[in-house]
């Protein structure tokens, strides 16, 4: 494709970050991007990739701590956050306080007290394990 062609649909298209209804009402986002013919497997990589950078930052840049934990304890307030969002992972405040001060039984536990545990079943149970082998 010529560069003449993306600049024309580039000004054509517009461009939007955020999800809306073209003018046939086919949710679409980007330059044009049909929502409804879904994206290949490497674009889904692409997508999951760039959250998991963006939830690391989240979790780095809220505690001073989180560095301070071992790369499994880190991948596990990685998946919950990436799960829950920071608004509710940010909720388990007994769960971080136990984390801060290095008790990772009480974390665990804490993890497994909660209305995500019953939402996530096996999950909970296997990330607190994650938890509290670090």
């Amino acid at each position: 494709m010529n560069k003449e062609a993306i600049e024309q649909l580039k000004s054509d298209e517009g461009e939007s970050l955020t999800i809306y209804n073209c003018t046939a009402g086919v949710p679409t986002i980007g330059i044009g991007r049909n929502l409804e013919a879904g994206i290949s497997k490497e674009e889904s990589n692409y997508l999951f990739m760039n959250d998991i950078a963006r939830v690391n930052k989240e979790l780095a840049d809220t505690f001073t701590w989180y560095y301070m934990l071992s790369p499994t304890r880190r991948s596990v307030m990685v998946n919950m956050n990436f799960n829950l969002g920071l608004t509710r992972f940010m909720t388990f405040k007994k769960m971080l306080a136990a984390l801060e001060c290095n008790n990772y039984e009480e974390a665990a536990k804490q993890m497994l007290d909660s209305k995500w545990a019953n939402q996530v079943g096996n999950r909970s149970v296997r990330l607190a394990k994650k938890m509290l082998e670090g």
